[in-house]
């Protein structure tokens, strides 16, 4: 596979250099290795959720890295980690999050909702619906109470006895930092392998191995340089387009200013190049 990087003759020599450093320093932890990472290797994935969820999964059929979902126009679209089901048509969607942010229950919300609005089609009956786990992997403690897991899913609140509504959602956010002994010794290592890169039994050694494996890739090196570079033009370009905005504002401004002094319309056009019309209609 061929690259806009390496046959582009416009991008910057030095973006690429500085690319190509950025990804040396990844980490398992950097969102796209994660990716590349679990979808590639789907017994680590299968592995990894029978950790997390404690229950036994006995195929993973499908794995998507970096799936994005935008199902209207007008609606804020959503790109996921890892996105995959099993054999039971379970969906599962695993976040890597190394920076903590107030929104995540918020944002696991509107996740779960979207992942529903691409399973279910028109005309489908809500049964259609499959169970569906959002699950945020979290350097530090999202609800700082020194757990290392947080499994979450709706409940009534006015009965005495437990009761689930049972419409097949949940959300899981794990957390490195944990200090409660309230998971396996082997997930727990796994916990400390993100935090400090430990490798102290089978499970760690096999996802470090895969994951310099996947970082020697020519292949996976290329797409995230193309990535990185896209990214960065996309920025540059709101960059662009929003001083572009400043300045067609402080026309605006200007030449209301003007009008308010008494200077004519015609005067002004005639002052900035431009036609009566154009600045009537910077004004409107």
């Amino acid at each position: 596979m061929i690259y806009d990087c390496f046959v582009n003759p416009s991008i910057n020599t030095m973006m690429v250099h500085e690319c190509n450093s950025i990804y040396d320093k990844l980490k398992f932890t950097d969102d796209f290795m994660f990716g590349a990472v679990l979808t590639t290797h789907l017994d680590i994935c299968r592995e990894l959720l029978e950790l997390i969820l404690n229950v036994k999964i006995r195929k993973v059929k499908l794995a998507q890295s970096q799936k994005s979902i935008k199902k209207l126009r007008e609606s804020k679209g959503i790109r996921l980690d890892v996105y995959l089901d099993d054999d039971l048509d379970t969906v599962y969607d695993i976040e890597m999050q190394t920076e903590m942010k107030s929104n995540l229950p918020k944002r696991s919300r509107y996740y779960q909702g979207m992942i529903d609005l691409n399973i279910i089609k028109k005309g489908d009956d809500y049964d259609c619906l499959h169970k569906s786990y959002v699950i945020f992997i979290c350097m530090s403690d999202p609800f700082k109470m020194g757990r290392h897991i947080y499994i979450f899913e709706n409940m009534c609140r006015n009965v005495k006895t437990p009761l689930a509504l049972n419409d097949g959602t949940y959300k899981v956010f794990l957390n490195a930092d944990g200090t409660e002994d309230d998971v396996s010794e082997e997930m727990a290592a796994f916990l400390k392998y993100l935090k400090d890169g430990t490798t102290a039994t089978e499970f760690t050694r096999k996802v470090d191995a895969a994951f310099e494996e996947m970082k020697e890739s020519k292949e996976l090196r290329g797409e995230y340089m193309t990535l990185l570079m896209r990214d960065r033009e996309k920025y540059n370009e709101g960059l662009k387009q929003g001083i572009e905005q400043g300045r067609e504002m402080e026309k605006k401004s200007t030449i209301i200013s003007l009008i308010k002094a008494g200077v004519s319309i015609e005067r002004i056009a005639e002052a900035l190049g431009l036609s009566v019309d154009q600045v009537k209609i910077i004004v409107s």
